[in-house]
């Protein structure tokens, strides 16, 4: 999987990419080390910078194994998702050990991840037994009519660093037991990670060229994948710029594709609500993470006649929360996944203040010299947010907490869906009437009632709408309809 040789470190890994079965070093011969979050002189990683000859060369390997994978019955694919299930949860703590040296995260949190990607193996293991189509009446009395499903082919799969386990999983586990073969562009910035993901793959005893990892710059390999003639359908996570890219580049050959985009999402304090439930969940919602969730809260909106109560008891809470390295046990909040990242949060707060938003809290650099190298931000809180601010319509991806003041329920909906996003939003309320009202008015793909809009269920269906999804959905039974074709046929003797 890993070579340390001919590198200045001997403690840092080689990365190589996995292409028909084998571990395979980058035909560039090139790789560019990954560094710690929390401590940016720490190297973590050598990644390969992948060139389109690899990509060319995984899509083979892919389309070479298609047919002997898709004539497995359903449930032999899906005994190796089990196989495969039962390697991550054993590897749980080395998997979430350099999970959290990579982007930061807790361990708890990055072992939690862990074993999620195990149960949503074991999910689609199960969905190899089940029905996959329909008998349908014929006109003819002599007939018989039916529905199945048909494999897209070779599925190109493009997932994001902030959770590098749990989104490729969700996305290959599918389109693994409905027959279909797989090439992989995990994040270059959590590529050990990967790398132990696809060993669990590798040990698990898929055949050659089922399951393939190529590494690189998303200008390449992502594009390429989006790009390659090969490659019958494609699936996204990741920003709404890049995103779209993507899609217009998969239809304009007529391949599938899926995206998912990122999220503005709020959550509604009604004057009824429990506050300190509220409070808990905003903090979780909105700064687990570091706020690097799409679906994490982003824009807190708050009735009128609870708002400086609700404030107060933020502040309290937010104000104790411990920052510090992912791999401290008492830290609560880690650091910013990358440079770029940090130097991005950093700008919104320096946009926030300026556009005339009191920050009340926080978005500041750690000053702990203990910490001095590594992309500590202490979680900001925001007063007198405006709907027209930059905090208030752009998605930051930090540890920011933007506070909105509503006249009423129909005021704060309003301003929830105002935004070009609409992938979660949550309320707070223990009035049936609000909770009823909020379903049907808000613009998102999931909607939570006294829960934080973070919140991601494997056997339910995920999406966004607006600017948030391609509008397709994942995960659940729901995943069926991007990973394969509906075909009809009718038979007569």
């Amino acid at each position: 999987m890993t070579n340390s040789e001919n590198t200045t470190n001997l403690n840092v890994p080689e990365i190589d990419n996995y292409i028909g079965g084998e571990w395979k070093s980058p035909l560039t011969g090139r790789r560019k080390p990954g560094f710690n979050p929390a401590r940016s002189s720490e190297t973590v990683s050598l990644t390969p910078e992948s060139g389109y000859e690899d990509l060319s060369i995984a899509v083979e390997s892919a389309e070479a194994a298609r047919k002997a994978w898709q004539k497995l019955a359903g449930a032999q694919r899906g005994a190796l998702l089990f196989k495969a299930a039962d390697l991550l949860e054993s590897r749980m703590n080395e998997i979430g050990h350099a999970m959290t040296r990579e982007m930061g995260k807790t361990l708890g949190e990055a072992k939690g991840e862990t074993a999620r990607g195990a149960a949503i193996l074991r999910y689609y293991a199960g969905e190899g037994m089940r029905s996959v189509g329909d008998v349908i009446p014929a006109t003819d009395a002599e007939a018989l009519m039916f529905t199945t499903r048909a494999p897209l082919g070779v599925v190109g799969v493009i997932s994001p660093w902030n959770f590098p386990v749990a989104i490729p999983i969700w996305k290959m586990a599918p389109a693994l037991v409905f027959g279909n073969t797989v090439v992989w562009k995990p994040a270059a910035e959590t590529a050990l990670t990967a790398s132990l993901v696809m060993d669990c793959f590798h040990e698990a005893g898929f055949p050659a060229g089922v399951v393939n990892m190529v590494i690189g710059d998303g200008a390449v390999i992502g594009q390429g994948i989006a790009e390659h003639p090969g490659i019958h359908g494609v699936t996204f996570t990741g920003s709404d710029t890049v995103g779209k890219r993507v899609g217009q580049t998969a239809l304009a050959r007529g391949a599938k594709y899926q995206l998912e985009m990122g999220g503005k999402n709020p959550i509604i304090i009604a004057a009824d609500a429990d506050l300190d439930l509220a409070v808990d969940a905003t903090i979780s919602g909105g700064l687990r993470s570091t706020g690097q969730k799409c679906t994490a809260t982003s824009r807190v909106i708050v009735v009128s006649d609870v708002y400086e109560t609700f404030r107060a008891k933020l502040l309290e809470k937010v104000t104790k929360l411990q920052v510090g390295d992912g791999l401290n046990p008492e830290t609560w909040l880690g650091p910013c996944a990358s440079r770029k990242q940090y130097e991005t949060v950093l700008d919104y707060i320096r946009k926030g203040k300026e556009e005339g938003a009191e920050l009340l809290f926080g978005g500041e650099r750690l000053d702990d010299p203990a910490l001095a190298d590594g992309y500590f931000i202490t979680p900001a809180v925001f007063d007198k947010v405006t709907s027209s601010m930059a905090i208030a319509r752009e998605e930051i991806f930090g540890p920011v907490l933007a506070l909105i003041e509503a006249r009423d329920l129909d005021e704060a909906i309003e301003l929830a869906n105002d935004t070009k996003y609409g992938l979660s939003a949550s309320l707070y309320t223990s009035n049936l009437g609000y909770a009823l009202k909020f379903i049907q008015e808000t613009d998102a793909g999931l909607v939570r009632v006294n829960a934080e809009t973070a919140g991601v269920e494997l056997q339910a269906p995920f999406g966004g709408m607006k600017g948030s999804s391609s509008h397709s959905r994942e995960q659940g039974q729901a995943a069926i309809e991007f990973y394969t074709s509906v075909k009809t046929v009718f038979m007569k003797p």
